[in-house]
């Protein structure tokens, strides 16, 4: 209580978000103003959103699934729309909604840990494969600790919140689902705000802040160590971060001087989905307004079935052109997901005139 009166709890929270600026500044980041600018826009993005999860949607007993709007988060990915919603494990939930035509569904319960260790491990994960579905398109989801007939998502007891990803394929066509959520049994009203929770509220968000932004700039600098690849750097770390189990991840650093491209030739597995994106240092998918990614139903492939990538300043007028939007490095994401295998692509960087 003391804290909120004298002011010592706003003034502690400014302080921490003062030390999270530091991430923008370590050596390994770039310099150029474009690079630095993203990187306090993403502090302010985080800031928000952390607010939003920790202050105002952080009663488990009135959950509700919001979308992440604007907040890009580790590759995020440009083909998904992103839900989440606060949880606890020792609840019982009732998600009910329409599957939607929407290429992919997936939802998982996770024990957020971004502002102690980098860690959002799974607790539980429902696929799209396993989802069932009435002929009418409804969906009802029991989210609890105990198993339940149909649809279940487990909690843990240290199960935190939920994510929902939602996959485009073709945004013109596809429709995704509506979602609600409830906690069964819980109170009919919340309670007034406490003054405690708001001050443990405020070191949550500042420090969620501050783990974000430094779990993702230290997997960039190990990116870096491998520069114009995409390799299998372990899917272990991944799914430690929150990654669906579903998908194959493979992570990589770009860096192109003028007049450079960037060369991806790989073979394609057997897989309902896929995409390739371009993101900037601080692993934010790049404006959406340029061509930054391209998926499954996107692509043109080679004539022998393989997919053939290239990221250069303009189009070369062959492959699959991705836009580097003004960036001349940054990282960048290739998923292969549900695949029947996993293949590691060719990279190369050639002269943008000589790269056919």
């Amino acid at each position: 209580m003391a804290d909120v009166l004298d002011g010592q709890a706003w003034s502690e929270f400014c302080r921490a978000l003062e030390k999270a600026g530091e991430v923008v500044l370590r050596d390994s980041a770039p310099s150029t103003p474009l690079d630095r600018a993203e990187g306090y826009r993403y502090l302010t993005r985080l800031v928000r959103e952390m607010l939003y999860a920790t202050v105002e949607n952080a009663d488990p007993d009135f959950p509700r699934l919001r979308e992440l709007d604007l907040v890009k988060i580790g590759a995020d990915n440009p083909d998904n729309v992103y839900l989440s919603a606060t949880v606890r494990g020792d609840r019982t939930y009732r998600i009910t909604g329409q599957r939607g035509t929407i290429s992919y569904f997936s939802i998982g319960s996770k024990a957020n840990r971004y502002a102690k260790d980098g860690t959002m491990a799974s607790t539980g994960e429902l696929a799209d494969k396993d989802l069932v579905v009435a002929p009418d398109g409804t969906v009802e989801i029991i989210v609890s600790a105990t198993p339940h007939a149909g649809n279940w998502l487990p909690l843990a007891p240290d199960s935190t919140s939920l994510v929902v990803r939602q996959t485009y394929l073709d945004r013109r066509s596809e429709t995704p689902g509506s979602w609600r959520i409830e906690c069964i049994g819980g109170p009919e009203k919340p309670p007034p705000l406490d003054p405690e929770f708001l001050v443990k509220a405020l070191r949550r968000a500042a420090m969620a802040v501050h783990g974000t932004a430094a779990t993702f700039a230290a997997w960039t600098e190990l990116f870096m160590t491998r520069p114009n690849e995409l390799p299998d750097f372990g899917q272990e770390m991944f799914q430690r971060a929150g990654g669906d189990p579903e998908i194959f991840y493979l992570h990589g650093y770009w860096t192109l001087q003028p007049g450079e491209a960037w060369v991806i030739e790989t073979e394609v597995p057997d897989c309902p989905y896929w995409n390739f994106q371009l993101d900037n240092w601080w692993m934010e998918s790049l404006d959406h307004a340029h061509r930054i990614t391209v998926n499954k139903h996107t692509a043109v492939l080679d004539d022998d079935g393989r997919l053939t990538i290239v990221v250069a300043e303009r189009d070369p007028g062959w492959g699959n052109w991705i836009d580097p939007a003004g960036h001349t490095s940054g990282t960048a994401l290739l998923r292969w997901l549900g695949a029947s295998s996993h293949p590691v692509p060719k990279c190369r960087v050639v002269q943008l005139e000589e790269s056919r």
